[in-house]
């Protein structure tokens, strides 16, 4: 691909360094952008730059967030004795889409897979075991892909709760090797409803 410009040939390496975007897809994008008015090309590009240098983690569950602390966490409606554990944020959102959960989340940042290297001390498990000490938690809800890493990290999280607190995961209505951000609304919705108690998930 020849550039007559150095600087379309930079915007185009920029836009197709991003995941799933070719670099004929990155140059349609840029050219789309050229033919908009600099005020509108301003606002896309200080939305970028602003997300990056200001959206931060949340202390608690390690969402996104605009403060400290995000706005679900901050939510005294939402339910402070349930706490949904998911893989990523992209799963916080999909669960988010369905409205059938009310509870709060603990993103992990991943699942344990030795064969990658990646153990329990590389995941945000143990600020998930900190916030458990601190809050009147009844249950846990595993709500991550169903794999075989999966089906580990929840095993290893399960272990080291204590009785007190129910782990339950959600129905296989999610296939297995499958992942929650590429189900659909109703069939994500309905595992989190039918959710089963993980104790019994393994004595079946």
């Amino acid at each position: 691909m020849n550039f007559s410009s150095k600087l379309l040939e930079d915007a185009v390496d920029a836009f197709a360094s991003l995941p799933g975007v070719g670099r004929k897809s990155a140059l349609r994008l840029v050219l789309y952008l050229l033919k908009q008015d600099k005020e509108k090309s301003a606002i896309f590009a200080n939305a970028l730059i602003k997300s990056r240098n200001e959206i931060k983690e949340c202390k608690k569950c390690h969402n996104l967030s605009d403060d400290d602390i995000c706005t679900i966490c901050a939510n005294p409606v939402r339910n402070q004795q349930m706490i949904c554990v998911v893989e990523s944020i992209r799963d916080v959102m999909a669960i988010e889409e369905t409205g059938q959960f009310k509870g709060l989340y603990h993103v992990l940042g991943g699942v344990i897979s030795p064969i990658d290297g990646v153990g329990p001390q590389d995941l945000n498990i143990s600020t998930l075991f900190g916030r458990l000490k601190e809050m009147e938690c009844k249950e846990v809800i595993m709500a991550v892909s169903p794999t075989i890493e999966g089906e580990t990290t929840i095993y290893y999280i399960s272990k080291n709760i204590g009785p007190e607190i129910e782990v339950s995961v959600i129905a296989r209505g999610v296939s297995f090797g499958g992942e929650l951000e590429y189900a659909d609304e109703v069939t994500l919705g309905r595992s989190i409803v039918s959710r089963t108690p993980y104790n019994k998930v393994i004595q079946d």
